[in-house]
């Protein structure tokens, strides 16, 4: 396939650089949000409103296609080629559009009563703007099932930087709404700037697939070998999958409770702000790794896909550990540049940043069950992360029940973060069993390289951060930690002889040579 003649480094940069434009965009329009709504009713009722049909999305198609249609239509177009694979993608996404569609058609239809279920805590005239808001954006639900079946069509076919460029689009067309017709259509006009984004994000990657020759072949039928294994790994996938958007669902329902309402924007803001920090590294590279160990457990090759799995693991705690720290140590500041400013004042800020910076202790956990799960998923097995999800969302309710009354959005954030670790722990034990287990000696060694690093570092950053403070501008006060922090990390790196350092410095070695 052609992916397999790319650099995987490149390709994965490239990927990186893509996802972080689209991430640069959403905070802007986030801060667009924040600035023009606040942490006001119609903030947070809007807030709700879009949340509601990510999580029927995710409920469905999020877990069918990381978990179904990229392995099974890998296994297909490896074994029979082209034209099957098409037929059998044209199959899925005829049957998910009809499930998606009904979806849509259900929750338009209870609106109010979703609206009651995941924000019980809005007085009468935010949940009715709620429901109103939440039945013009439930056909996002269709359209995001169509966009990311495409994206799973094309990373099968080795094409990976369309489909990290559709958020590009949506962020722009949210952004342009937010600077012409905001103060004529107001928060109404706002819910259909975001359902005609995420048509668009499915219409952006048309051109692509007719490149590549692909041709929609659709179909009902539910009696064939491959529709047959999506049916079996479908329940347990979803159930394993549902895990982020139900403990999202758990944590805006307190949230609503706390603060006339406000609570839901902060908590929201924190994780969003948290997933684009974590998500730009973390998504480039499962996305990538999926469709490949995919096919390397199609070919039967478990030591290979060990060997893919370490390094990927090993690469991202690399990245993700001094991320967590530096998040923890400036996350007010980090708030106040992108968020704070217009009705998002200082409280804001504070409760917000508060959020954000007990959420980011389990980055750690967020990233490694990211890379873990798709070395399930990729076996066509549900078991281990249908439990290890059961395990992340008893412990994020029972947290949160314990703890939200006392610390408020921290309790809710801590709860998050326990979550995230728990799952991958769960995620992480069964591995040895099946083969895939690489948490040796060396990389446990490796791993107390990493936090010594990062443990350097964050003094580093800690003693600059308050040095900066009250006498320099919010730009500054964020930039010279944060590149004091990159410094001494690649510093000490390279002293502890960390792996990625030496490859580093391997091939800058072997290009002087050269």
């Amino acid at each position: 396939m052609e992916e397999r003649k790319k650099n995987p480094a490149l390709t994965v940069a490239v990927m990186m650089a893509i996802t972080l434009g689209g991430k640069v965009l959403g905070l802007v329009r986030d801060r667009l949000l924040t600035v023009n709504y606040g942490s006001g009713s119609a903030a947070n009722a809007f807030l709700t409103a879009s949340r509601i049909p990510r999580v029927f999305f995710d409920t469905v198609f999020a877990s069918a296609i990381s978990a179904c249609l990229i392995p099974v239509l890998g296994e297909v177009m490896e074994k029979r080629g082209k034209k099957e694979a098409f037929r059998f993608a044209g199959n899925f996404m005829s049957v998910m559009g009809l499930i998606c569609a009904v979806l849509t058609v259900l929750g338009t239809v209870f609106a109010p009563q979703l609206t009651a279920f995941f924000a019980d805590g809005y007085d009468e005239q935010t949940a009715e703007l709620c429901a109103s808001l939440t039945r013009i954006m439930m056909p996002t639900v269709f359209f995001t099932g169509l966009a990311f079946s495409l994206v799973g069509v094309l990373q099968t076919l080795g094409e990976f930087n369309v489909p990290a460029a559709i958020s590009l689009v949506s962020n722009v067309a949210v952004i342009a709404y937010y600077l012409t017709l905001n103060r004529k259509f107001g928060i109404t006009g706002l819910a259909v700037a975001f359902l005609a984004a995420w048509a668009l994000q499915a219409l952006v990657q048309v051109p692509s697939l007719i490149k590549r020759g692909f041709r929609f072949y659709p179909s009902l039928s539910l009696r064939n070998e491959e529709m047959g294994k999506v049916g079996r790994l479908m329940l347990p996938v979803m159930v394993s999958t549902w895990v982020l958007p139900i403990n999202q669902t758990v944590n805006s329902k307190f949230a609503s409770r706390l603060f006339d309402g406000a609570g839901v924007s902060a908590v929201e803001h924190a994780f969003d702000l948290y997933t684009v920090i974590a998500g730009v590294f973390v998504l480039s590279v499962t996305n990538y790794i999926f469709p490949r160990l995919s096919r390397e457990n199609a070919g039967g090759g478990a030591e290979v896909m060990k060997k893919t799995l370490r390094t990927t693991t090993h690469a991202t705690l690399f990245v993700v550990a001094p991320m967590t720290a530096g998040l923890c140590l400036m996350a007010r500041p980090l708030i106040d540049l992108i968020f704070g400013g217009g009705l998002f004042d200082a409280f804001s800020v504070d409760i917000t940043a508060r959020a954000l910076r007990i959420m980011s202790l389990g980055m750690v956990g967020y990233a490694v069950q990211a890379v873990l799960s798709r070395a399930y998923f990729a076996g066509q097995t549900g078991k281990v992360p249908l439990i290890a999800g059961a395990v992340s969302i008893v412990f994020n309710i029972a947290l949160c029940a314990l703890l939200t009354a006392k610390f408020d959005v921290g309790g809710i954030a801590a709860a998050s973060a326990v979550s995230f670790t728990a799952n991958a722990v769960a995620l992480a034990l069964p591995l040895k069993k099946r083969g895939l287990g690489f948490f040796d000696k060396k990389f446990l060694t490796d791993m107390a390289k990493l936090l010594a690093a990062t443990l350097v570092m964050s003094a580093c950053v800690w003693g600059t951060l308050r040095a900066l403070e009250g006498r320099a501008g919010k730009l500054l006060t964020l930039a010279v930690p944060a590149a004091v922090g990159v410094a001494v990390y690649a510093v000490m790196a390279l002293v502890l002889r960390t792996d990625e350092a030496m490859l580093v410095t391997g091939k800058l070695r072997e290009k002087l040579g050269r």
